[in-house]
């Protein structure tokens, strides 16, 4: 849908995947859409050079997330909910649930 603008599919599945979960590392990005860890890594670093996600190191694993700075975040996130909202509801389930892991059984609501 938007890889006319962002180059390929594989940036706007992450720019996707930041939306709704608002952080995520490249192996969790790259199991979720079945796509190599090196080709998420590739445009993550691509995305981080111009600005617009930043990555921070936790132990081993490198968390990325929005830029807060970027200048133009707002109105990328309203481009990328504008079409989100386009998705079928069948990849919206399947990709962008906002639970990962099961509810701890007993756990209150």
């Amino acid at each position: 849908m938007l890889e006319a603008l962002f180059g390929n599919t594989v940036v706007e599945k992450i720019l996707f995947y930041l939306l709704v979960y608002r952080d995520g590392y490249a192996r969790g990005i790259s199991k979720t859409f079945n796509i190599s860890v090196n080709g998420i890594l590739q445009q993550l670093k691509r995305l981080e050079d111009g600005s617009i996600i930043v990555g921070q190191s936790k132990g081993k694993t490198r968390l990325y997330q929005f830029n807060p700075v970027y200048p133009f975040l707002n109105t990328l996130k309203q481009l990328l909910q504008n079409a989100m909202d386009t998705l079928p509801q069948e990849e919206i389930k399947k990709h962008y649930r906002l639970r990962t892991r099961p509810r701890r059984k007993g756990k209150p609501f």
